[in-house]
């Protein structure tokens, strides 16, 4: 194992210790949480301290190492049954499932054959980590290939370094894109109702320096109707085998206005985000979130509510939309429209 520090999670191997940075409390207040054990790191994921399809995966893979590190006594049947409870944690990110079968070696067909020691599990940890970044480097550099000087793009919830290990996925192709000098303009959705737009987004855009402008959900359809928005760049939690995928809720919503007005809408994601035994969207389980988070706002700024506190609310974190909408998809494999949906099996 080796030290690192990335924006969100960072690890001290002389220390043995492993933080994240609390996403709740951003913009305004950087703070970060020690993560003791994995009772921990469930708890970080399902308030959203930790959030992001790939940092989850990550996340949890570093829980479960730093656990066997401290504790070598355990047996296999501990071993599993933790790594069942982090892989649970959340329902509809797959990167979370992904990382953890990894770390318990289930490719390998014979049990007696899996290494269940710190060190194994932290080598994996460590590739786990290596390719996403890689992952993240690839995707922004295929996706930029598409953007065009002087365009201006719209992005939904957060898809940065904050919710990777990396430059990022759809938040990534955007800083690529200004990185080389394409002189784009960003309109970010806020993101109801938990405004990870509002609070990350911007936040990794007011570090990056990269021209944006807030908007709340429902102005987009004026914006694209006006031709003041060219692409639309989203990230996914889930890829289905024919392509539909999960994502923040309000995804689904922007892909049929960006349909409506011409405009070409991708999603970014890594492979780690292909779950091919989902053969379509509706297999694709979709988490629901507690009434309070609809019927006010909570973050730095305190806890407010503003509907009567007997409101019936519906609430899933994620919406699904299908592959008829989606112009392509950006993997760090390439680049797939949809007469190449047979390589997300390859």
């Amino acid at each position: 194992m080796e030290s690192f520090n990335y924006l969100s999670i960072r690890y001290n191997k002389d220390e043995k210790k492993l933080e994240i940075l609390d996403q709740r409390k951003l913009p305004d207040i950087e703070e970060w949480l020690v993560c003791e054990k994995p009772e921990d790191m469930i708890t970080f994921i399902k308030q959203l301290s930790v959030r992001g399809a790939p940092l989850i995966g990550v996340a949890a893979s570093m829980s479960l190492y730093n656990h066997i590190l401290f504790n070598p006594q355990l047996s296999k049947e501990e071993i599993i049954k933790v790594s069942n409870e982090l892989r649970e944690s959340r329902p509809t990110a797959v990167n979370l499932m992904f990382a953890i079968d990894e770390m318990m070696q289930l490719k390998e067909s014979d049990v007696e054959k899996r290494d269940y020691s710190a060190t194994k599990f932290g080598e994996i940890a460590i590739r786990i980590i290596r390719n996403e970044v890689d992952m993240c480097d690839k995707m922004s550099k295929f996706g930029a290939s598409l953007i065009q000087p002087g365009e201006s793009i719209l992005t939904h919830c957060n898809t940065g370094s904050v919710a990777t290990v990396g430059a990022g996925t759809a938040l990534g192709v955007i800083r690529e894109a200004h990185k080389q000098g394409k002189n784009i303009h960003v309109y970010v959705d806020e993101t109801r109702p938990l405004l990870q737009g509002g609070r990350l987004t911007t936040y990794e855009l007011e570090r990056e320096g990269i021209p944006y402008t807030l908007i709340c959900d429902n102005m987009a359809a004026c914006l694209m109707r006006d031709g003041k928005i060219q692409r639309v760049l989203v990230g996914a939690d889930r890829i289905a085998a024919n392509g539909d995928f999960a994502n923040k809720i309000g995804t689904y919503s922007v892909a049929v206005l960006a349909n409506h007005h011409n405009i070409p809408f991708h999603c970014v994601a890594p492979m780690s985000t292909v779950d091919i035994k989902c053969l379509t969207g509706k297999d694709i389980p979709i988490e629901e979130r507690s009434h309070t988070e609809v019927q006010g706002a909570s973050g730095a700024f305190g806890t407010v509510r503003w509907a009567p506190k007997n409101s019936k609310t519906f609430n899933p974190a994620f919406d699904v939309t299908p592959m008829t909408l989606v112009t392509s998809i950006i993997l760090d494999t390439g680049i797939l429209t949809k007469n190449d949906l047979n390589k997300l099996s390859e």
